[in-house]
């Protein structure tokens, strides 16, 4: 069994210079009110607490036709609710939200225009991380190719589409592309923004990530080290980016059968997710079910299944019953329920796997060939 790393999708902010010229003119309260909610918001998001900056855009968004115009909405807005919704793990409130933002920056800008690319980015990174690959891949492309017309091909919001479009190839398994893209993303990242900047740190991450899951375990240990140290610097302790790669950095140490390093990393991850992210994250989802596949290594199978199924229970209502998180929950639970000899458990969890598993990635695709051959190994 492997541990699962958390990766990172970046998101993309609209530039407020780009917006601020089709206000009209207005009460100056109203005016003051909402710039204000707007930057009470953003100073929330930095600090990871997202509740309360959705309620601070949201208030934003009713003062939006008072400072754009009656019945006119404002891209922003949207845009960066939509965002923290997202980091709740509340997809099905971002979409509609990306989806109007994103009519509204064609309508008013043209179809190639920077934040029209910003759009169809952060769009795509929500149906990739609601496992639609299809859906993301031309968005990512379309984004990719305004953004490298319009700002350069080294700007570093090339360097975000570069990146989210290598975790789309890491995901469909062309691991060689994934790792250009990734290299490319740093390459620009590292120039324009300096070695210790927290999206450099995302950048790191996500590479050490791919060189993990191709077993390039010496390659993938300093890059998430250097992660690590940028993020406990630049964004505190308990951000949940230090969570993350503190879990990623477990799930190292456990392929490597550290697992006393591994736990004490994981334990740390699951209590900053819980306390910044709350306990129905989904982040909160990967920490218990790396943690149950190090317990269940162990022997320990009570505690590795009570975090199993919490875990998927998770996995099923925030990203739904077909989300291929929630078949690597069940291919698991089935993997402990088979070293508990309860058989006809296992055989169900096993089925249930890699109906999800065929239907998201395909049948040639690695997760489907592990599926199966865990059924094989079931029924001898």
């Amino acid at each position: 069994m492997a541990g699962r790393a958390t990766r990172v999708w970046l998101l993309l902010a609209f530039s407020w210079a780009l917006l601020s010229h089709t206000a009209t003119a207005l009460h100056a309260g109203e005016k003051e009110d909402y710039f204000a909610a707007c930057d009470k918001a953003d100073a929330l998001v930095k600090k990871a607490n997202y509740p309360a900056a959705a309620r601070e855009y949201e208030r934003a968004l009713t003062l939006a036709p008072h400072v754009f115009g009656a019945g006119t909405e404002n891209a922003y807005v949207l845009n960066e609710l939509a965002r923290v919704y997202q980091a709740m793990g509340q997809n099905a409130k971002a979409e509609p939200l990306y989806r109007r933002s994103l009519k509204i920056c064609e309508a008013t800008l043209g179809p190639d225009h920077p934040n029209v690319a910003i759009s169809l980015n952060n769009l795509a990174v929500l149906y990739q991380a609601m496992a639609q690959f299809e859906k993301a891949e031309p968005l990512f492309q379309r984004s990719l190719k305004i953004q490298e017309a319009k700002l350069g091909p080294d700007h570093s919001d090339v360097a975000v589409s570069l990146n989210n479009l290598a975790m789309l190839y890491e995901d469909r398994a062309q691991f060689e592309k994934a790792e250009q893209f990734y290299q490319r993303s740093l390459k620009i990242r590292e120039a324009t923004l300096g070695p210790d900047h927290p999206d450099v740190a995302q950048s790191l991450n996500n590479l050490a990530i791919l060189y993990k899951g191709m077993a390039q375990y010496a390659k993938a240990e300093p890059l998430y080290q250097r992660s690590l140290k940028i993020r406990e610097a630049k964004l505190g302790s308990d951000h949940p980016d230090v969570a993350r790669t503190l879990n990623n950095l477990a799930t190292l140490y456990y392929a490597i059968g550290q697992n006393a390093k591994a736990e004490p990393l994981y334990q740390r991850s699951l209590k900053i997710k819980e306390a910044k992210l709350g306990s129905d994250h989904p982040d909160v989802a990967n920490s218990l079910y790396n943690l149950a596949i190090l317990y269940h290594d162990m022997g320990q199978n009570a505690k590795a299944e009570l975090l199993y199924q919490r875990s998927l229970k998770i996995r099923e209502a925030s990203l739904g019953p077909d989300h291929p998180d929630v078949a690597a929950s069940l291919n698991n639970l089935a993997k402990l329920y088979q070293d508990m000899a309860q058989f006809e458990k296992a055989e169900q969890f096993y089925q249930r796997s890699l109906k999800i598993r065929e239907a998201t990635f395909g049948s040639d695709h690695p997760e489907v060939a592990k599926s199966l051959h865990n059924l094989a190994l079931k029924q001898v």
